[in-house]
């Protein structure tokens, strides 16, 4: 049994793709680059946002000044619109209520700018279910760097040993191993099976039921 878990958000909490997709393409069109299907944001996102601007500008528009004022407008559209059609994954708030109950310790750490990672997770989970929720701030650098999850279980005082991260894309992957830590990929979310298998991920869920008799130390 795993006696703390660090949950990934987006595509593994929450499904927050199209919400996402949608303030993509809306930047696009404003700054004139081409829009893309929803379905290529699946591999824009997971870095953070700034990586995501970045992926999604055309080449000649990555200069500083342009990323700069392109992210600062990507944030205040996606800010007014997270929660459009953002929604928890099937089974999830049934999953860490288990959790609690099983008095397994949960913590957020996301790519997502800090202060919207701690706004979305309260509106959708509320204020008490997580001991923590961290997303990318100044001066820390991004998953799948360490820095940012060992400082977050030393906040919270976590045992690597006992440890499990959760996620949906390679990233989290490398984010848990970075930290010495054993990862469960969920196949619910923006990544494919092939992905996680391939970096490395210890387990696999495909459903949240799945997960938590993974978390909890049991086999189905």
């Amino acid at each position: 049994m795993y006696k703390t878990v660090l949950f990934d958000l987006d595509g593994t909490l929450l499904d927050t793709l199209t919400d996402l997709a949608d303030a993509g393409n809306r930047l696009c069109v404003k700054y004139g680059w081409p829009t893309h299907e929803r379905a290529a944001y699946r591999y824009f996102v997971g870095n953070g946002i700034p990586k995501l601007v970045e992926r999604i500008a055309l080449p000649q528009a990555r200069t500083p000044e342009t990323l700069a004022a392109a992210l600062a407008d990507f944030k205040a559209d996606y800010g007014a619109h997270m929660r459009d059609t953002t929604a928890p994954y099937p089974g999830i708030p049934e999953l860490l209520d288990r959790l609690a109950q099983a008095g397994v310790r949960m913590a957020v750490f996301s790519n997502k700018a800090d202060a919207l990672a701690r706004e979305v997770v309260a509106d959708y989970f509320g204020p008490d279910r997580f001991v923590m929720v961290r997303g990318q701030r100044s001066g820390v650098a991004p998953k799948p760097a360490p820095e940012g999850t060992r400082a977050l279980m030393a906040a919270i005082g976590a045992d690597p040993g006992t440890t499990l991260y959760v996620g949906d894309s390679n990233v989290d992957v490398e984010t848990a191993h970075n930290a010495g830590l054993a990862c469960c990929g969920v196949l619910w979310g923006f990544r494919t099976r092939e992905e996680l298998s391939g970096a490395g991920a210890e387990y696999l869920a495909e459903t949240s039921e799945q997960l938590y008799h993974r978390i909890m130390g049991e086999q189905q």
